[in-house]
């Protein structure tokens, strides 16, 4: 009987994972030093829960001269637009014995001039068996969070990719089953952890991952000299096999460096002919990152990253997409016919409009604890700079949290670029941001 490529990937990962545990977990001392510890001053609570509940007002300039105006609103007039977004987020877990459940659920609705809509999702909700303290096995929902980066994480292979504006909010997980292995030593190498996701795609579960199909993603985790290196392996047959590499080291007790590293030998890239076909081909994508973060004597935090998308489109790509959008969007207008802007609207959602869709980019964050003794206060400058067309995004901010369990954000972001570049063709020129949380 002929089983296919599914069956031995799920055939290798039991194969794998048995001889890991048995190595994992095996009784030979690598050392005679013995260590003890007392489980019962971490003791956990059996039921812990939280969350926050957030109300966020976004007023927006538009940009009347984007190519994807047309496409967004039509042929209405609007300059400005008004969002009034609620959301609750809950999360929490259950212990019992060696057992764990974990969950993260989100709510939200956006409200804007004329329409409302809203979403209820399970972002996270998995068992976690632990019969060992070097074994867990997680089957369920969950977020991986591989990679080291702060804003982008290119070998986050089975993660969604990250906002750079809001890296810190939580993102949607897969259902997967996962097994994580891990091991001290009293070596140069540290703690050694390997970890094994099985992700199957169905119709009705990760459907939105790739095709129909097997997938397995590896990580092994080496605490070596005090530097963190993960190696990561994915294959399967809903995208093409991806290797990853990444590491982060404190140089100093403020100073940390990270790096990560994709290799795809082959990717499958949609294209725009010179002729305006659209076409596909199959490349090669080396994405990598490099950052650091910095902490001064009064208190700023910085934040640097470079990130190169091997996936990416160059600036002659690019502008002949701009061009075939604004075509597109000068034909609607003239004829009412939305034939032509049907297409240039599914080219926008095939990659070339995804956050992030040119070659090279600099991130810097900068905020800075209580300046001036000013309590409780956090003032923050966040910049993106698209290297190739010199575009970029400017936001400063104010957080503030003298209340107790209250989060106030102010922000204002301006978005600038020549036409027929990133931001200088973003549906906003500016916006201001008003986000208000209650966690409890």
């Amino acid at each position: 009987m002929k089983f296919g490529r599914g069956y031995d990937i799920v055939r290798s990962t039991l194969t794998l994972s048995l001889i890991l545990v048995l190595f994992f977990t095996s009784g030979i001392p690598l050392s005679a030093e013995e260590y003890t510890l007392d489980l019962e001053e971490f003791e956990k609570k059996s039921f812990e829960w939280g969350g926050y509940a957030e109300l966020k007002w976004e007023h927006f300039l538009l940009n009347r001269d984007s190519v994807f105006y047309p496409l967004t609103f039509g042929q209405d007039s609007s300059s400005t637009l008004d969002l009034i977004s609620p959301l609750i987020q809950l999360e929490g877990n259950v212990d019992k014995d060696v057992t764990s459940f974990i969950w993260l659920l989100q709510a939200s609705a956006q409200y804007d001039q004329t329409d409302w809509q809203g979403n209820a999702d399970i972002f996270e909700a998995y068992a976690s068996i632990k019969p060992t303290p070097q074994v867990s096995i997680d089957l369920g929902k969950k977020r991986s969070k591989w990679g080291k980066g702060y804003a982008w994480s290119p070998v986050a292979v089975i993660d969604r990719l990250k906002d750079p504006n809001n890296p810190e909010l939580a993102q949607e997980g897969y259902g997967v089953a996962g097994l994580d292995l891990i091991r001290s030593f009293s070596t140069p190498l540290q703690n050694a952890a390997f970890t094994a996701v099985f992700l199957p795609v169905t119709t009705e579960v990760n459907e939105d991952f790739g095709a129909t199909g097997a997938n397995l993603a590896t990580k092994l985790y080496l605490l070596y000299l005090d530097t963190d290196i993960d190696f990561i392996w994915f294959t399967g047959e809903s995208r093409s096999s991806r290797y990853g590499v990444d590491f982060a080291k404190n140089l100093a007790s403020n100073i940390e460096v990270h790096g990560e590293l994709l290799y795809v030998p082959e990717q499958i890239k949609r294209v725009l002919s010179p002729e305006g076909n659209i076409t596909t081909q199959e490349v090669v994508n080396t994405s990598y990152l490099l950052g650091m973060r910095y902490l001064t004597e009064n208190d700023i935090t910085a934040i640097m990253e470079f990130y190169h998308n091997g996936a990416g489109y160059s600036e002659a790509e690019m502008d002949r997409f701009y061009q075939f959008v604004a075509d597109a969007g000068d034909d609607f207008l003239a004829t009412g016919e939305p034939d032509f802007l049907d297409e240039a609207l599914r080219l926008n959602q095939s990659g070339y409009n995804r956050p992030q869709s040119g070659y090279n980019y600099l991130y810097l964050r900068l905020t800075q604890k209580d300046p001036f003794d000013f309590l409780y206060f956090t003032p923050g400058l966040t910049a993106i700079i698209n290297l190739e067309d010199q575009s970029f995004s400017f936001t400063p901010e104010m957080l503030y949290s003298g209340f107790t369990n209250w989060e106030w954000r102010l922000r204002f972001s301006l978005l600038n670029g020549d036409n027929f570049t990133e931001y200088g063709e973003k549906l906003n020129n500016s916006k201001i941001e008003l986000r208000v949380r209650y966690f409890f």
